[in-house]
């Protein structure tokens, strides 16, 4: 497989990060993209099973990220998982239950956004587990992620990484943008204040879980731009996966209209209000 290295040419910004140009962000996104579809192709024909776990604090780019890797792609093929608090029952079963029947099938790349780290990050620090549980899942996640490697699954584990004063500038935005105001929650305002509190479960996450068969991969993502291409590219080189032959597509020839007339009546039509 080709490496999927990106150009070094950067603007600074406010935050003290260097930005990619729009211009080279999106030539560089359109080819790598272009190989996630051939990816996609080989994961199809060959079964490969592929999950990707995305973790980060709030506003790390997450979304982002995923938005960018699945938009050009079939979403039979990438399936993105993003559950929401577990409901009364589910809080009953084996905490891991209720992500393992989201795992991917055969032709399948299943990415998470967020995912069963949740028990070490947010649960920890908001006080949604107790301290017993959380250790016990860090001591038990690396035979478990043993276990989805061993019966075939590719797992891929990033870590978005974003700054203080780049988590601020970001949740301001949200503050005065109407298209991002659903993204502010208040649980996201009390997260805000537990900085370091989010960091030592960071890093009790990585000590217990940053494995040689599940390793975890970090990426800066104070310039999303650069993040969102270093992860795909990242991750392409990371599936050892092949381009397929491809045949030429040629249009058919339509068929004569024959005794077909167009109705006079029809069904209310969209305003023309642009």
């Amino acid at each position: 497989m080709a490496k999927h290295h990106t150009s070094k040419k950067t603007k600074h910004t406010p935050g003290g990060h260097d930005r990619m140009p729009r211009k080279l962000y999106e030539a560089e996104l359109a080819r790598l993209q272009a190989e996630l579809v051939h990816l996609q192709t080989w994961v199809v024909s060959s079964g490969t099973k592929v999950c990707i776990v995305f973790e980060g604090r709030d506003t790390a780019g997450k979304g982002g990220a995923i938005k960018r890797i699945t938009e050009r792609v079939s979403p039979r093929v990438f399936r993105v998982v993003a559950l929401p608090a577990p409901n009364e029952r589910e809080r009953s079963q084996m905490y891991l239950q209720r992500y393992v029947t989201h795992f991917p099938a055969a032709g399948e790349i299943v990415i998470f956004d967020r995912s069963w780290y949740n028990r070490a990050g947010v649960e920890r620090v908001m006080g949604f587990c107790t301290p017993q549980q959380t250790e016990r899942f860090l001591a038990m996640a690396p035979a478990f992620e043993k276990a989805m490697v061993d019966s075939g699954i590719i797992l891929l584990k990033y870590w978005l990484e974003v700054d203080q004063d780049q988590q601020t500038r970001r949740l301001e935005a949200r503050i005065d943008d109407e298209r991002k105001t659903w993204k502010l929650s208040p649980m996201d305002l009390k997260s805000y204040s537990r900085w370091y509190d989010y960091s030592r479960a960071r890093d009790d996450m990585f000590a217990a879980t940053d494995t040689e068969w599940a390793p975890w991969y970090v990426a800066d993502s104070n310039d999303k731009r650069r993040a969102r291409l270093n992860i795909i590219s990242h991750l392409l080189d990371h599936i050892p996966y092949e381009r397929l032959p491809t045949k030429p597509v040629k249009l058919p020839a339509r068929q004569k209209r024959g005794d077909y007339v167009e109705p006079t009546t029809g069904p209310r039509r969209v305003p023309d209000r642009f």
